[in-house]
């Protein structure tokens, strides 16, 4: 038999079953365009990755969707606004060796065990890291290569800067791949005679440092027992003391060089008359970070309010004798590097920075001085609603988490590494954020939890999500977005057996 329209026979099927067909066809159609040379897969044959073959288990849980992602490597695209960022801040330490091309591919061991990550730590879990299998995974920050570069020895400082992966929440300030950049330097204690003569060697090195007439803000002692301990079994106070002044100098260099350059960027746009009297000031803040004793934030006055930069500290001795360098001592820091390129160009959505829309990659030029993101378009928010009650368990209901702090201040570029619960949770809403993701990619611009409800009597948990979705390229016409919608719908139902309400 001859069908002259094939989708006669669809619509002759029940409306469900009609759902799961198109869907099926829309899925590999998706698929198909999400392919490329980087990255293949095949449930026979394992994962390729870059030319390597990856054997997957039951910890395999890359989707397509971050796979399609993978190898675009936009803080060494030429022009690209993460890029130019990353050059700035490499700049301002000319004499470090600057690694860029690192895989993004680790092992278990390189990601947390290197570490000292405990083992029952949720950043181990497949709601929070993509594995490619229960040995390896996409990076989930810089700090997987830390004990490696320090053993290779090759240079006193150093800067990793890379595309890390991890899932996370779904809004415009975070995405599940985004970059890091950390920065390393170290001293060796066996080129001193003393702990007094390596500390006066550091010293040394601070004064050659450039000059600033920053307004800084410092209140705290270099070290506190309680709140911000020196490691007394590895560090006198004077080797922290000099690693500490000279790391808070550097710092500061650095911070002047890029927002120099954005209130140059807003004055070329005609926005810098606000703010323009008040003199740059910065203030370093006492804190925990887990591979750096004692530890600061350093944050900046700008433009009247207090911006979250960077994070810091004197590098936790043990991570270095891990690396059998245990002669050295230094200091590291870790930067969020969508956080300074959005500050530094105006851009308002993280989505942008992974645009191949010409409209926005043809604004930025490295050989040419900073200049503000002009939006070329601004499509209308289309807000759905999805509610649905869970279905019964005993384990924990993880909802309204506040997003990982992808862009935020972290030395090293590392996670905390002490666990938080142990109890394995009966829905996570990371799991959620990743339906939504694979379902409608860029074309949400957030969700967010707007209601939660236990029954009393039945103990049943209902929550409601809202989606908003915006694409950055067109606007989404209710068709669009309505058929968007029931996908998410309709998985959720698939893979966690809710019942919509």
């Amino acid at each position: 038999m001859i069908l002259r329209n094939p989708n006669a026979l669809i619509w002759a099927l029940s409306a469900g079953l009609r759902w799961h067909v198109r869907r099926s066809t829309r899925l590999t159609l998706r698929l198909s365009r999400q392919s490329s040379t980087a990255t293949t897969s095949n449930a026979d044959h394992g994962l390729t990755i870059d030319g390597n073959t990856y054997a997957t288990d039951s910890w395999t849980n890359v989707p397509p969707s971050i796979l399609a992602q993978y190898g675009r490597r936009l803080h060494i695209q030429p022009n690209h606004p993460i890029s130019i960022t990353r050059k700035l801040i490499e700049s301002r330490f000319p004499a470090f060796q600057n690694r860029n091309e690192l895989p993004a591919v680790v092992t278990v061991d390189q990601n947390f065990d290197s570490l000292g990550f405990t083992q029952d730590h949720p950043g181990r879990s497949r709601t929070d890291t993509y594995y490619i299998n229960k040995d390896t995974l996409l990076r989930t920050h810089t700090s997987a290569h830390e004990v490696d570069v320090f053993r290779d020895n090759a240079s006193d400082g150093y800067t990793i800067s890379a595309d890390v992966y991890r899932r996370d929440a779904v809004d415009r300030s975070h995405y599940p791949v985004f970059h890091q950049m950390e920065g390393a330097l170290t001293w060796d204690r066996n080129a001193s005679s003393s702990s007094e003569d390596l500390a006066e060697t550091i010293m040394s090195s601070l004064k050659k440092l450039p000059k600033h007439d920053l307004v800084v803000e410092d209140p705290n002692p270099p070290f506190h027992e309680e709140r911000n301990p020196l490691q007394t079994k590895y560090h006198t106070p004077e080797e922290a003391k000099a690693v500490a002044a000279h790391l808070k100098r550097s710092l500061e260099d650095m911070v002047v060089t890029i927002f120099a350059a954005a209130d140059k960027a807003l004055a070329a746009s005609g926005q810098g008359a606000q703010g323009e009297q008040e003199p740059l000031k910065v203030r370093w803040v006492e804190a925990f970070f887990p591979h750096t004793s004692p530890s600061w934030e350093l944050e900046v006055w700008w433009r009247g309010d207090w911006l979250e930069v960077l994070g810091c500290g004197v590098i936790d001795q043990p991570l270095l004798n891990r690396a059998g360098v245990s002669s050295r001592v230094g200091w590291a820091f870790g930067i969020g590097l969508e956080r300074i390129a959005m500050l530094l160009f105006g851009i308002p959505d993280i989505r942008l920075f992974w645009s191949k829309d010409q409209r926005f990659l043809s604004q930025f030029d490295e050989s040419q001085p900073i200049r503000r993101f002009q939006p070329f378009s601004k499509y209308p928010a289309a807000p759905r609603d999805v509610a649905f009650w869970l279905p019964k368990s005993d384990g924990p209901v993880v909802v309204d988490t506040p997003a990982s702090k992808t862009s935020a201040p972290s030395a090293a570029g590392g996670q905390v590494t002490e666990p938080m619960s142990s109890e394995t949770p009966s829905f996570h809403e990371n799991d959620l954020m990743e339906v939504v993701r694979n379902a409608a990619g860029d074309a949400v611009e957030d969700v967010s939890l707007i209601d939660s409800f236990k029954h009393p009597k039945t103990g049943r948990q209902s929550l409601c999500y809202r989606v908003t979705y915006r694409s950055l390229e067109k606007t989404l016409t209710t068709e669009e977005a309505n058929e968007l919608h029931e996908q998410i719908r309709q998985e959720l139902v698939l893979k966690f057996g809710v019942e919509l309400r």
